[in-house]
């Protein structure tokens, strides 16, 4: 497994290792020693899956209070994948970094507590899998504006309008936000 950071201390895109030939693949997409070894001791308690239409935007989604850490990848088409850091004390607060996951790629994302995370879908049928280290609690929910620009994140849009829930349309700015100290 391959660690790769981001502009955000914490925030990892991970390439797992990949075994191929004319038969298919195998990886391992979790492994609790391999991770603790590369530094990640995570506590999984809940999996999640969801799958979207091409054009479906998901997020800015946080939990406050019992933030959930989440490792996500896809497994059927394409996302581009966002954390934001909701952190007011970090040096990067406000601050986004995003990749592109996919079927192909076989990259994973690791998003840890204090940031907010969405996703855009690329593809039809785009498949997330979702690893999280606390319970999804509704009470604690909240969401931030996809298209705030004071965080301005670089949505790949070309020729896609957003699909938005209606919690995510109601989302709002980051400076109205309850975020993290």
């Amino acid at each position: 497994m391959e660690l790769i950071e981001t502009s955000l201390p914490g925030v990892l895109i991970i390439e797992p290792r990949v075994f191929g030939d004319d038969r298919g693949f195998f990886l391992e997409s979790w492994n609790a020693e391999t991770f603790r070894a590369a530094g990640l001791d995570l506590d999984f308690v809940q999996d999640n899956h969801s799958r979207s239409a091409k054009g479906v935007l998901r997020g800015l989604h946080y939990q406050q209070p019992e933030p959930q850490g989440k490792l996500v990848r896809v497994t059927a088409g394409r996302a581009f994948d966002v954390a934001v850091d909701i952190r007011r004390s970090s040096p990067t607060f406000g601050q986004w970094a995003g990749v592109e996951l996919s079927a192909a790629n076989k990259r994973q994302f690791w998003i840890p507590l204090g940031f907010a995370h969405g996703f855009l879908s690329l593809e039809d049928g785009t498949d997330f899998l979702y690893k999280c280290t606390a319970c999804y609690r509704p009470a604690f929910e909240n969401s931030i504006k996809w298209d705030d620009p004071a965080i301005g994140i670089d949505w790949p849009l070309e020729g896609i309008t957003p699909l938005l829930s209606a919690k995510d349309l109601a989302a709002k700015p980051l400076a109205d936000a309850e975020v993290f100290a």
